[in-house]
């Protein structure tokens, strides 16, 4: 079996209840097994240069650990099947507000980039809402492949705008 972190983002249609709805998904994947899940975070949303981070509600995140036979890209198309499901619409703009957002942030110490998935996900390394999570699942000492290790990437991301969400 395969050790892969998924990161869940959500800020519309009810975010928390898309968020742990998913997590029960992510119980069910075939040829998987939920190993752990981080605490619920409230993130501000991303946007792009220019753009009032007002214009969009603020997200739920969560990182998940799962165990997995399924290879990397199988265990995308099963998670882009979960946000389908919760109505997911991919209109091709970045940091849109979404229903549901799985990634694969880590799968074992795999590097892979082509046309459909990048391994580690392309954002790990300054992400706040990825980063804090993962270190409640992860050892500082995880070494992020091509990327360095979990405890340096945390000391260079602040965690201005992230709250941990403990109700």
């Amino acid at each position: 079996m395969i050790e892969a972190y998924i990161g869940l983002g959500a800020n519309l249609d009810k975010p928390r209840a898309q968020v742990m709805r998913a997590i029960d998904e992510l119980a069910n994947l075939p040829d998987s097994r939920l190993l752990a899940v981080s605490a619920l975070y409230r993130s501000t949303p991303m946007v792009l240069p220019g753009q009032d981070p007002e214009t969009q509600p603020d997200y739920i995140n969560a990182v998940a650990k799962l165990e997995t036979r399924l290879d990397p890209h199988s265990l995308l198309d099963a998670l882009q099947a979960i946000e389908q499901a919760h109505g997911r619409q991919r209109n091709g703009l970045s940091w849109s507000p979404r229903t549901l957002d799985l990634d694969i942030l880590l799968y074992a110490n795999q590097q892979l980039d082509d046309e459909r998935l990048q391994v580690p996900h392309a954002g790990i390394a300054v992400r706040n809402f990825v980063l804090y999570p993962l270190e409640e699942l992860a050892s500082r000492e995880l070494a992020i492949p091509g990327v360095g290790r979990l405890a340096d990437l945390l000391n260079r991301c602040s965690p201005e705008g992230l709250e941990k969400i403990t109700s």
